[in-house]
Formats: structure tokens, C-alpha cells, sequence
């Protein structure tokens, strides 16, 4: 008989493709993973993991097991998910991920509401960038992620993926008090053409999109500094470093900076997603109801 939890730490160990990141993502030692594994092994007869230099690979049999892993375990999701919603109960424990606009903006007033509704339910957190929340949902780290995307620049859902739409975020330029603009009720995006902009790491979906939304008002981008942190974003503002995109949602009212509002009505879509079998779930819809609720008192 397979042991459920060992067949939990290879599949793991497949999707993260190492020792310490099975670990990580099953909050559980390197010595454990690697202790499930020697036991797993012993059970099947055959060598599951082969030394690869300084790491570990999968052996054929253990690819083809942790095949047959990852079927069993979403066959499981899905009984635990019937079974809950049979019962009707919120109970258990949702993980949550969302980017750190959204985890500021919404999560306090949402998990507030969660813990005085459903006593019984287990809400745990985690920052994670859009990118990354939609990874963890689909290897089933996380069982709803917050994610984005823009107006102009959509994000296709993976498939096995549901999502619910959340709120629209409008995004002003944050200035320099002292910037020329800086009295400005509204401007256009060619306003800034001569700008040095601060943004978002290279390779981040938001990033791509301030690239795409500039090129495409004719503006080829003066990039002068990258930040993943809207914190950091403002401050470099302030000290006059350059100017950048701010959405509303959790933002920070720095010194030192004014925001002007975009006639081009720039905008964040931000969605909950989750996997499709796990939308039976009571307590990842009562996730769901009470993040709508804390971005309908945000606005837009």
C-alpha cells in the first residue's frame, strides 16, 4: 500500500525539481523530504531519485510514479473538496497568496471578516508576485492567488484554472512635488516623454506592461531605476529620481510626491484564482466572497 504523504513529497520533489524546494514548498526539512523518499523507495522496490551533481533527479521510475502521484493527489483534492461541500461547513485552512498591493489593500479587512464569520477556518498568507501566485496555485502550493492584469495588456488564465474578478484599480504618475506637472488635475502619458522612469524588475508582467503602454504612445522609456516595491518606487520619487506608475489600491502617501491622474485611464484588473477543483470548496468561496467584499469598499 502507497503511503498518501510520500506520494505528497514526490510529487513535490517533481514539480520543484530539488531536495530544498520540495522542502519549501511542503514546509518540512530537506532531512524529512529526503527521510519520505528512503521510505518510498523501500515500499516500491525501486530507486526513485538518482544523485545529479550536487543535486537530485528522478529516475524513469520514479517520473513514471510521480505521474500516477499527481493524478491520486488531485483525485484526493476533489473528494476532500465533495466532502466539504456536502457537509456546508467553512472549516480547514485556505493558503492565500496575493502581490503586496493587494496583500496590503485587501487581506486586512478580508481576514478580519473571515475570522469573526468562520472561527473554524485557517486563513494562511503569503506575498507572492502574480507570476508566482498563478505557479503556486497550478502546483498546488497555494489555493487562491491574487493576480492582475492591465487594460491594455490582458493575461491569458492557464488551464485547471478558475478566477473571479475582484476590482478595478486606477493608477495615477507619481511626482515630484516639485515637478513641473506636479499641479496638473489630469496629463497625458506624452507629457512624460522626456522622463526617467522607475519601475518594475525586469521580467515582471508589470514591467512588460509600462515598456508595451509608453512604446505604444510613442515614448521610447528612459528606464533609471527598478524596484519591486512601491514603497521603494515612492521614495526614489521623492528624492526626485524620476517619476512612475502608482496604482491606488494600498498605496502610501510619502512626502515629498504628488499624483496626477492619466487622461488614457490606466487601470489593474485584479482577480482571485484558484484551481477548478477545489471551486467546491466552502471555505475557498467564503475566501472569495470576503476579498470581493474588502475591494468593494476600495473602489475603484
Amino acid at each position: 500500500m502507497l503511503n498518501l504523504e510520500r506520494l505528497r513529497t514526490l510529487d513535490a520533489l517533481a514539480r520543484h525539481g530539488s531536495v530544498s524546494g520540495a522542502a519549501d514548498g511542503l514546509h518540512v526539512t530537506t532531512s524529512a523530504v529526503s527521510q519520505q523518499m528512503s521510505k518510498l523507495e523501500r515500499e516500491v522496490g525501486q530507486q526513485l531519485v538518482a544523485k545529479n551533481g550536487r543535486g537530485v533527479r528522478l529516475t524513469d521510475a520514479g517520473m513514471l510514479l510521480a505521474e500516477h502521484a499527481a493524478r491520486i493527489l488531485s483525485q484526493v483534492q476533489m473528494a476532500q473538496a465533495d466532502i466539504e461541500a456536502q457537509r456546508g461547513r467553512v472549516v480547514g485552512e485556505v493558503r492565500l497568496a496575493g502581490f503586496p498591493t493587494a496583500a496590503r489593500g485587501l487581506f486586512p479587512a478580508a481576514l478580519a471578516a473571515l475570522r469573526a464569520g468562520h472561527p473554524e477556518l485557517r486563513v494562511r498568507t503569503t506575498e507572492l508576485e502574480p507570476e508566482s501566485g498563478v505557479r503556486a496555485v497550478l502546483r498546488g502550493d497555494a489555493d487562491l492567488a491574487i493576480v492582475l492584469d492591465w487594460s491594455n495588456k490582458r493575461a491569458p488564465v492557464p488551464g485547471g484554472l478558475e478566477r473571479a474578478h475582484l476590482l478595478d484599480d486606477s493608477a495615477d504618475v507619481a511626482l515630484p512635488a516639485g515637478h513641473p506637472l506636479a499641479g496638473r488635475e489630469a496629463a497625458d502619458l506624452e507629457d512624460f516623454a522626456d522622463e526617467e522612469w522607475v519601475s518594475w524588475p525586469e521580467g515582471e508582467f508589470c514591467h512588460d506592461w509600462l515598456m508595451f503602454t509608453l512604446r505604444s504612445q510613442g515614448i521610447e522609456p528612459r528606464i533609471g531605476h527598478l524596484a519591486g516595491e512601491h514603497h521603494t518606487q515612492l521614495a526614489l520619487v521623492a528624492a526626485g529620481l524620476g517619476v512612475c506608475v502608482t496604482p491606488r489600491l494600498g498605496r502610501p502617501l510619502p512626502e515629498g510626491v504628488v499624483f496626477v491622474p492619466v487622461r488614457q485611464k490606466v487601470r489593474r484588473h485584479i482577480y482571485a484564482t484558484w484551481r477548478a477543483d477545489a471551486g467546491r470548496r466552502p471555505s475557498v468561496r467564503a475566501v472569495v466572497a470576503a476579498l470581493r467584499t474588502a475591494a468593494e469598499s476600495r473602489g475603484s
